[in-house]
């Protein structure tokens, strides 16, 4: 019984993490076009015209709280100050995409 009771739970975690991570795997690749698409024009090699001292570096990321994907995303969103929301316009695949980019890209700029 124990034996059977291991195997049964190993089988449902192995099928959790299959069926969910696709869900959380983002395409940085798909992102870059996005972003080139809608962000580049206040945010092209990782600045920020706007607020100069919040570029999408990664040290001004760190410092403002702003070093993953989740604030990445509600940002994006939801808009912030003298950023649009972009919740309406954009998929959430497009916004999670776009987050995977800028956090790639965020030691490179």
């Amino acid at each position: 019984m124990k034996k059977f009771l291991s195997i049964a739970l190993t089988a449902l975690a192995v099928l959790t993490f299959a069926i969910t991570t696709p869900a959380l795997a983002a395409d940085a690749g798909a992102g870059a076009g996005v972003f080139n698409a809608n962000c580049a024009a206040c945010h092209a090699g990782g600045n920020n015209v706007v607020q100069p001292e919040k570029t999408l570096k990664k040290a001004a990321l760190e410092q403002f709280g702003m070093f993953s994907a989740d604030a990445i995303i509600t940002q994006v969103t939801n808009g912030k100050g003298g950023m649009p929301a972009f919740g309406s316009s954009l998929s959430s695949a497009d916004i999670e995409n776009v987050a995977a980019y800028v956090l790639g890209q965020a030691d490179k700029w």
